[in-house]
């Protein structure tokens, strides 16, 4: 399916702007449109890829309805914008992030409506409540949790959670937003016709993402090893067992583009989309291969206790997914790393003020 203009929300974030320079090699003729308000630090360092590529930056926020009328008619939007953190409105104010991803949910939906677009929305395997989750069965080995092959609860598996996982229990604020965000999508696609795909995303990293404690992990631990800064490994008895599965940013663009080939078909649809048990690591094994890839070692602190929402083990049952595109991710957590140290090196001076801290 060929697309004449694509909205890309949060296009100077990470995912966005990697997707947006994505895009435009798959669809060299279409009008690629980036919409971001710049807030997260170092996301304007991503104009210049933009503009090498020759997508076009709206300074705007989804927030905002009247900033959207900067943008020309679309044919896809890509709503990759969001307040990530699971400890965003802890002993603060929820304001931005209720305002962000959900009301800027609503403003994107109804753009697509006047506009007849297309919608893909990326959602977060957080949307599975944390209670429910640490209540499941685990094993302990040398360097990780691992769930159990046996469980008393529907959507899990060893190899990870389904979409029939339940939902009942608290799961962050940031995950309530974006689980309301998608029952309002499948509204729309019900009562308006729109065209939509909701994907439910696990860890997702790779170049050109600026790390913090509470998201982009993966990236902040590179970084990390690479300035011979200090960590900590937080929660879980502080022993650094606690497992995510990660996903490539170019292993998501491929399933995005097997989804688009055919809306239709995937219309409606929520999919599990991470790395799975394969591609799955520990703090404790991530710091391996963070020794592994740099050469440097680092002091890392234990902290027992645990932080609000915190989970021990988030694997992704990729069955549904595969089974609907054929698509299964192919970066393996060596690359993964690799490509990231590589890109720190070859980006030092430039980087060192974003995620040196």
């Amino acid at each position: 399916m060929s697309f004449n203009h694509i909205l890309i929300t949060g296009g100077c974030g990470f995912v966005g702007a990697s997707l947006a320079v994505k895009f435009r090699q798959v669809y060299p003729q279409a009008r690629i449109t980036c919409l971001d308000n710049l807030k997260r630090r170092g996301s304007e360092l991503n104009l210049p890829r933009l503009q090498a590529g020759n997508i076009e930056f709206i300074h705007g926020d989804i927030r905002n309805p009247e900033d959207f009328e900067a943008v020309a008619e679309i044919d896809l939007i890509l709503e990759c914008s969001a307040e990530p953190s699971v400890l965003a409105g802890y002993q603060s104010s929820p304001g931005y992030l209720i305002n962000t991803n959900l009301m800027g949910t609503v403003n994107c939906l109804e753009f697509a409506r006047r506009h007849r677009s297309t919608i893909v929305f990326l959602s977060t395997s957080r949307v599975y409540p944390f209670d429910r989750i640490n209540a499941l069965r685990y094993d302990e080995t040398a360097t990780r949790f691992e769930l159990a092959a046996a469980q008393d609860t529907a959507g899990v598996t060893e190899r990870g959670y389904a979409e029939d996982f339940p939902l009942d229990g608290p799961r962050s604020l940031y995950g309530a937003t974006k689980l309301a965000s998608e029952l309002l999508i499948l509204e729309y696609v019900s009562m308006y016709g729109l065209k939509a795909v909701i994907n439910r995303c696990g860890v997702l990293t790779g170049p050109g993402q600026f790390g913090k404690v509470d998201q982009g992990v993966v990236v902040l631990w590179v970084a990390k090893h690479y300035w011979r800064q200090p960590l900590s490994y937080i929660g879980f008895g502080g022993e650094g067992k606690q497992v995510r599965d990660i996903l490539h940013v170019d292993d998501l663009f491929n399933l995005l583009i097997l989804q688009l080939q055919d809306v239709k078909k995937h219309n409606g649809q929520i999919y599990n989309v991470g790395g799975g048990r394969p591609i799955s690591l520990s703090l404790l094994e991530l710091t391996d291969l963070c020794r592994e890839v740099t050469g440097r070692r680092i002091n890392i602190a234990q902290v027992p206790e645990n932080r609000p929402a915190d989970i021990r083990i988030y694997l992704t049952d990729n069955a549904k997914v595969t089974a609907a595109t054929g698509w299964t991710p192919q970066k393996t957590p060596l690359e993964i790393i690799t490509e990231i140290h590589d890109w720190i090196r070859a980006e030092e001076t430039t980087l060192e003020r974003v995620l040196k801290y």
